[in-house]
């Protein structure tokens, strides 16, 4: 962190070490560090930089939550025959029964590694960008935002501001498979939710890929005397709130990595790169396009079939 904020000249005990990249973490260890008392460190770095504490409490917050996904990774154990078994009446006959019954093993693990990444995601995208900002997420229960036809019922905000009184939605991107017809109908209100609750509504798109749904999203917010901000605007706008220090992070961990994700996507996505994958019992391997990602250390933990919570019930 003081080495983000150009502050390294303040811990001289720290002079000759060299950091690695936070983004190689935590698959590659930090070098030994000098003896020294966390708290007498850590009170030297708040003196110094206003907003740094936040900017500590957030980095952290990414760190922990990326550190955890990789014992995920380590962890997840593959599925029984039990989670999986019905589901091979779908194409059972189309293939060999082998490879029919190895291609569900795959399918629900990755299923599986990826839903924990949306769980984990969930758990930090959001609140960050509402810390950075001076705000906090609110669950339906602590909410403020009641709903317009029901206001003993509350509304889940990814930021809310209450001394502007300002109600935020974060997005990443608004596309026509984003929601189904009953979760659409859920956003299209939400700006309605905090125009009857006293709050302004305030959209924020990362990605300014143009679609009807978003044009209809945008709409609804500014039908409500919402704000909206898209792209470069959004960007622009988080930073602004965020102030100089914040500012610096959101760049850094949050708007640099994103944009560089999107930039590899083909905006006419019609054809995935071959992947190759491996799995024993000590290592996950993973290839694409014949460059290999990372292996991935494995100590599986066993599968409960009776405690999959991502499985809907047989014929549903």
């Amino acid at each position: 962190m003081a080495q983000d904020l150009e502050r390294r000249n303040d811990f001289p005990e720290f002079g000759g070490v060299e950091l690695p990249s936070f983004f190689s973490l935590p698959s590659v260890e930090y070098p030994p560090l000098p003896d020294a008392k966390f708290l007498d460190l850590y009170e030297r770095l708040l003196a110094g930089e206003p907003d740094s504490e936040t900017y500590f409490v957030c980095l952290a917050r990414l760190y922990k939550t990326r550190l955890k996904y990789e014992r995920i990774l380590e962890r997840q154990p593959l599925p029984t025959m039990d989670q999986v078994g019905p589901r091979g009446l779908l194409q059972f006959g189309l293939m060999s029964t082998r490879a029919l019954a190895h291609f569900m093993f795959w399918r629900k693990w990755v299923f599986d590694i990826d839903n924990r990444a949306g769980q984990e995601t969930g758990y930090l995208f959001e609140p960050i960008l509402a810390s950075a900002m001076g705000g906090i997420p609110l669950s339906a229960a602590a909410s403020p935002i009641k709903r317009h036809a029901d206001r003993s019922k509350g509304r889940q905000v990814d930021c809310i501001l209450q001394q502007q009184k300002l109600a935020y939605e974060f997005k990443l991107r608004v596309t026509i498979a984003a929601s189904g017809q009953g979760r659409w109908r859920e956003e299209l209100d939400f700006p309605v939710d905090c125009r009857t609750s006293g709050y302004r509504p305030m959209l924020v798109v990362l990605d300014k890929t143009e679609d009807p749904k978003l044009t209809q999203l945008v709409g609804a917010f500014e039908e409500q005397g919402g704000d909206v901000f898209v792209g470069p605007r959004a960007w622009e706008h988080l930073d602004s709130m965020a102030g100089p220090t914040m500012a610096q992070f959101l760049e850094r961990y949050v708007h640099r990595p994103i944009d560089e994700l999107l930039a590899a996507i083909p905006d006419d996505l019609r054809a995935l790169p071959r992947i190759i994958m491996s799995v024993d019992e000590n290592e996950a391997s993973i290839t694409i396009e014949g460059e290999p990602l990372y292996a991935i250390r494995r100590q599986p933990e066993v599968a409960d079939a009776d405690s999959d919570s991502t499985d809907t019930p047989l014929g549903h």
